[in-house]
């Protein structure tokens, strides 16, 4: 199975649809209907990125009350109740299959679930196809309590993160840029993040919450920066309140969302239409020195950054070499590249000549490293 850990997939084609549409913008649309019927109208591998958090089929028998009898405004809603576990099942196939059928080859998808359900999910995705790559656990700071006090308290959901086949190629992981933005350590599949709450948290006339299972922004924010890159086609079946669609029109990716409450969809294209995209600079795709275009150690001669006979150390000034006119360099008898002559003073095997040696100047050191990323970026820029 391949990966891109930066994220190189292509940019999904444009299109028009006969449903109705709730959002006016062309790059965050909301349809509403049915999403398996709504699917069908989307051309096929056509999405970069589907997040999914269908109804969970919590079958809560009866009210659920607080210790002083007063009733928990918990999920009691037509849309999460199933008359048998064999009908939640063939729900979750219908919908799975319209979500394979319009992902890109090189598409993931990510759903969230609960003890209830994920499990039916995840053995739905199987069935399909689907090769799961990760299962994350999201850690809420702030759960419910378990009133009832005859279980743990529920205070984590699960996402499967999986893509569209076993073998497939190049899927999205922006795993450098990840990394990068937790203190060079990987981030691991257990996520700590608190329930959606406040401001955040979209509410009625009547201030009690819209939708009683709104996901925070930061879930959907770490999900989509992890596994799509700028103006990646995001497809949310089950939209709700818009969440994922606020956090891609933010990160500036296209958005499709399903609704078949006019109600919601009406509430998310508000929400939708009143957030502003980043500016490109902040969401330009982090880029590897791997992925970085080569540039040879004599193109610095043939600009003129670096002379013939100029001296490149170490940055202790412990090793000095020369540099000659046909952009190799020499440390007393031996001549080679920057990493072989660097390798060679250090008395190791290798070494990145790039980052070890520093050009010598009136004005202190100046790494050749530097000097590399300031060709590439004027490259970039032509």
């Amino acid at each position: 199975m391949g990966v891109s850990r930066r994220g190189a997939s292509s940019r999904a084609p444009r299109f028009s649809s006969e449903s109705r549409v709730a959002a006016p913008s062309a790059s965050a649309r909301i349809l509403v209907g049915d999403c398996v019927a709504e699917m069908a109208k989307l051309p096929a591998q056509s999405v970069d990125l589907v997040f999914a958090d269908p109804p969970y089929n919590l079958q809560l028998a009866g009210d659920l009350k607080r210790p002083d009898d007063s009733k928990v405004d918990a999920v009691d809603d037509d849309w999460d109740q199933f008359t048998s576990f064999k009908v939640y099942d063939d729900f979750t196939r219908a919908w799975l299959t319209a979500c394979k059928r319009v992902l890109k080859p090189a598409g993931t998808l990510w759903v969230i679930g609960s003890y209830h359900n994920i499990f039916r999910v995840g053995t739905v995705l199987q069935d399909l196809g689907f090769w799961i790559l990760n299962d994350v656990v999201w850690r809420k700071t702030n759960p419910m309590p378990n009133f009832r006090g005859r279980r743990f308290t529920n205070a984590h959901e699960t996402l499967i993160w999986a893509s569209r086949d076993q073998d497939a190629r190049g899927y999205t992981f922006n795993y450098e840029a990840l990394k990068a933005g937790n203190e060079d350590i990987q981030v691991r599949s257990d996520w700590t993040i608190p329930l959606c709450t406040g401001e955040e948290r979209l509410k009625g006339r009547d201030g009690k919450k819209l939708h009683p299972t709104q996901k925070p922004e930061a879930l959907l924010a770490r999900v989509i920066l992890s596994s799509s890159r700028p103006d990646d086609l995001v497809l949310d079946p089950f939209n709700g309140t818009g969440t994922t669609g606020a956090v891609a029109r933010h990160l500036g990716r296209r958005y499709i969302g399903i609704e078949r409450d006019p109600a919601y969809a009406a509430a998310a294209r508000k929400r939708i239409d009143a957030v502003t995209p980043l500016e490109a600079p902040t969401l330009a795709p982090f880029m590897t020195a791997r992925e970085a275009p080569r540039v040879a150690f004599a193109l610095l001669l043939e600009r003129g950054m670096i002379s013939p006979g100029a001296k490149l150390v170490d940055a202790k000034k412990r090793h000095k070499a020369l540099v000659r006119a046909d952009g190799a360099v020499s440390l007393g008898e031996a001549v080679g590249s920057i990493h072989r002559i660097g390798a060679l003073a250090q008395g190791l095997d290798a070494c990145n000549g790039w980052t070890f040696w520093h050009l010598d100047t009136p004005k202190g050191l100046v790494s050749i490293d530097a000097l590399r990323a300031q060709v590439r970026a004027e490259t970039a820029a032509v």
